[in-house]
């Protein structure tokens, strides 16, 4: 059975609720809850704190029809059992999971562990030399070559707003290398026409980089920010892009767009953005 989430976080994915009784200090529900605390409070990312609630959630619900009830009552043994229960899991394609899925569920573990240890909750640290899965480090078996990747790129309608926010963001995706989390935290104080650079902010390993769009790719962006029809969804307070074009007045009370701001490219200065940055607009 899988593990029910817990209330869900406005503006992301909830965490993943651990069974057992939150009246038992010495439960997994109640030393885990102190767990996620304990990372949020030491800026862990969300996401780091779904992943693990969601492993160590499987692992409780896995070791408590097996009679583990507490952490304490945990052994190498008992992590050593999961392990080889874990290998073998299938998809349900019917394919093993990945060395890399196997590692994060018990990545969880033995950092859990570790917490419970360090804060003295523990006496020892049962998956101390728990022996992790070795990870294959692989070349993508296949690859676009030029004349693929063109036609990938060319199979947006350019002629429409959305297909040409597609084209822009496919441009974008192929000239970066960006991660598709990294193209949809991107903020328009971030985009610099004028050096083709682009600031991105929201990454995965949580450090800042810059790195260069390109001339075909900033030519795109340009033009995209130059039509005349879309309105660009903007957050508060960080004027964050969506990239998606909503009809005006979705900012009113009610609609699912209350919360942000709308922003559109002034008429008069449009012409203005593609000479100021050195990058003429595609035909």
């Amino acid at each position: 059975m899988s593990p029910r989430r817990s209330q869900p976080k406005r503006g992301g994915k909830s965490t993943f609720a651990v069974p057992g009784d939150l009246a038992a200090p010495d439960g997994f529900a109640a030393m885990s809850t102190d767990w996620l605390e304990w990372l949020s409070a030491h800026n862990y990312s969300h996401m780091t704190l779904v992943d693990h609630s969601y492993w160590l959630a499987r692992f409780a619900a896995w070791a408590e029809l097996r009679g583990v009830h507490r952490p304490a009552d945990v052994t190498l043994a008992v992590l050593e059992a999961y392990q080889r229960h874990v290998s073998l899991q299938r998809k349900p394609d019917g394919s093993p999971l990945s060395w890399s899925t196997q590692a994060r569920a018990l990545v969880a573990l033995r950092a859990f562990f570790s917490w419970c240890r360090r804060t003295k909750r523990l006496l020892s640290n049962p998956a101390a030399e728990l022996v992790m899965p070795r990870q294959s480090h692989k070349l993508p078996g296949t690859t676009l070559n030029h004349d693929e990747a063109e036609a990938v790129l060319a199979v947006p309608d350019a002629a429409t707003v959305i297909g040409l926010r597609d084209r822009a963001v496919l441009e974008l995706l192929y000239a970066t290398g960006m991660r598709r989390g990294e193209l949809v935290g991107l903020d328009l104080a971030d985009i610099d026409l004028a050096r083709r650079w682009l600031t991105l902010r929201v990454t995965k390993t949580r450090w800042d980089r810059v790195v260069p769009m390109g001339e075909r790719a900033a030519a795109w962006l340009v033009r995209y920010l130059a039509a005349p029809g879309p309105t660009w969804c903007v957050t508060k307070p960080s004027r964050r892009c969506s990239w998606l074009p909503t009809a005006s007045g979705s900012g009113r009370r009610g609609s699912p767009a209350r919360s942000t701001a709308t922003w559109r490219p002034p008429g008069p200065a449009r012409p203005a953005v593609a000479t100021c940055s050195g990058t003429q607009p595609p035909p």
